[in-house]
């Protein structure tokens, strides 16, 4: 619900509204309509997943050891949802597994994508099973307004593309996606005294 406000979503609208809000420790997937939730999902595979699964990978490929720092900057850099999406290298520096010296590899985005594969793979999954378990009239209102990504994760590079092409729904990233949490908490405590009761939406028009 903050995510949708932070975004700029009217939530109190008797239409649906879906957004995917991937922070830093889970993604949280929901349908809102006449402000309140009406399907939802949630799962520990956000942000810091990505850094993780960065991390086994190059340990794995390239018997490397890197820090959460480097594997950020790997996501930011050259970091994508599929293969295919974005050409990019890196140097990557790190520790050599075997001799424990400073070593330096060469990643290019399509390795990065496979690293990512699994976790991106299930936040796509977590998007899908709302999308069908939510009512057929909310389902047509997100046909026609799409999906909105929230998150510092959401900034994945490609990701919105790869719903896209999973759901067939438009798919767009909100403006300062990384504070939309935060900024839709403030605007829901600025008006809290006008909220009346638990099924209350007025405050939100």
């Amino acid at each position: 619900m903050a995510a949708a406000l932070g975004a700029g979503l009217d939530i109190s609208e008797a239409c649906g509204n879906m957004v995917v809000d991937i922070g830093g420790g889970t993604t949280d997937v929901a349908v809102i309509s006449l402000g309140g939730v009406v399907a939802s999902d949630s799962l520990r595979e956000a942000g810091d997943s990505f850094d993780e699964a960065i991390i086994d990978y190059v340990k794995r490929n390239f018997n490397l050891m890197i820090g959460e720092r480097t594997a950020e900057n790997i996501k930011i850099s050259i970091g994508a949802a599929f293969p295919g999406s974005r050409n990019g290298t890196l140097e990557v520096k790190g520790r050599d597994m075997l001799s424990g010296l400073p070593k330096l590899v060469e990643m290019t985005t399509d390795q990065v994508a496979e690293a990512l594969a699994s976790p991106v793979s299930k936040i796509v999954d977590c998007v899908k099973k709302v999308l069908e378990e939510c009512p057929p009239e909310l389902a047509a209102d997100i046909m026609d307004r799409g999906i909105v990504l929230t998150g510092g994760g959401a900034m994945l590079y490609g990701l919105d593309d790869l719903i896209h092409r999973e759901t067939r729904i438009s798919v767009g990233l909100a403006d300062d996606a990384m504070s939309c949490v935060a900024l839709g908490t403030g605007k829901a405590l600025e008006n809290i005294d006008r909220l009346d009761d638990k099924r209350s939406i007025s405050f939100w028009k």
